[in-house]
């Protein structure tokens, strides 16, 4: 019900004739002509696979897409550089106001629950960790893995984010370290895949990475990712008693809520009038572009369900 509210805001919002002041008017269609959106670069792989679809299925569309930080892709929709963008948050009331301004009223769409992966170099056997070991690492209260498993072998942990100012970092401080600072060995590796290259050929490195990266078993590129890099299994239990207690950032685990490092993620359009942002976003939460979220191994915002006839059974 939320998700079909959220779209009929879309589309009636399209209805209205406002605008930024001094823009040229709009002439795409919902299913034709030319945007520009950014996505938070965490989601890459799956918006990637939702605008090929969505213009192969709509050829006279073309969807121009920037990945990037996600400040970044909310200053895109701000300055109006981007129609459309998808990031891990809804708008700040700071930011809701600046269009208050302009008299615009964005509207945002659930299209996933997205997982935080941690992942660590191969030969690291402390691939078990509580998210009170992890607040410990990523304040720099524990420094060395020997601190963990008393193994001295790896040294000091080094701490690895895709980008500055990315969402993984500010869910990070936001959800993890409550707001204390992070640890002074920490850095940012530029890119995702640059990411998961450093833990690869690091043996002391932890990195954080968006789940879609490495959770679509059929992508070959995951499939080469998956063999560079550990999975970290998580527990929320700070005392887990076996190896059930943790998780990793499967679908499943994602939806019935264990995995503890979950985020929402949003479709946010700044459209005055029914355009293709409005058609894009319509498809993005629509049945195809879900169908495509499930597929990625995120957990989709409208469940996709298979009915059984038990009468047969």
């Amino acid at each position: 019900m939320g998700l079909t509210v959220a779209l009929s805001s879309l589309l009636l919002a399209a209805c209205n004739n406002g605008g930024t002041p001094g823009a040229a008017a709009e002439t795409d269609t919902t299913t034709s002509g030319s945007i520009n959106i950014s996505v938070d670069e965490t989601f890459a792989p799956i918006l990637t696979s939702q605008v090929d679809t969505f213009q192969k299925l709509y050829p006279a569309a073309k969807i121009q897409a920037s990945y990037k930080p996600e400040e970044a892709a909310i200053q895109d929709l701000l300055s109006n550089k981007a129609r459309v963008i998808v990031v891990a948050r809804q708008l700040s009331a700071a930011e809701k106001g600046s269009f208050d301004r302009l008299k615009l009223v964005p509207r945002a769409v659930k299209l996933a629950t997205d997982g935080l992966a941690i992942i660590v170099h191969p030969s690291n056997a402390d691939s078990l960790l509580t998210t009170a070991q992890l607040r410990d690492i990523f304040t720099g209260k524990t420094a060395e893995w020997s601190q963990i498993s008393g193994k001295k072998k790896l040294g000091a942990i080094n701490v690895v984010f895709d980008a500055n100012r990315s969402s993984t970092a500010r869910y990070v401080q936001d959800s993890v370290t409550r707001g204390a600072a992070l640890t002074q060995r920490v850095f940012a590796a530029k890119s995702n895949p640059a990411l998961l290259d450093y833990v690869a050929t690091h043996p002391s490195a932890i990195g954080i990475i968006g789940a879609n990266w490495i959770s679509d078993r059929d992508d070959a590129a995951v499939q080469r990712f998956l063999k560079k890099v550990r999975v970290v299994g998580i527990s929320s239990n700070p005392n887990p008693q076996k190896a059930d207690d943790y998780v990793q950032p499967y679908q499943a685990y994602m939806a019935l809520k264990t995995y503890p490092l979950r985020r929402e993620v949003y479709l946010i359009s700044r459209e005055a009038r029914a355009g293709l942002g409005t058609g894009f976003a319509s498809f993005a939460a629509g049945n195809k572009g879900q169908l495509i979220v499930l597929k990625s191994g995120l957990v989709p915002a409208v469940g996709q369900t298979r009915i059984i006839n038990t009468n047969k059974l």
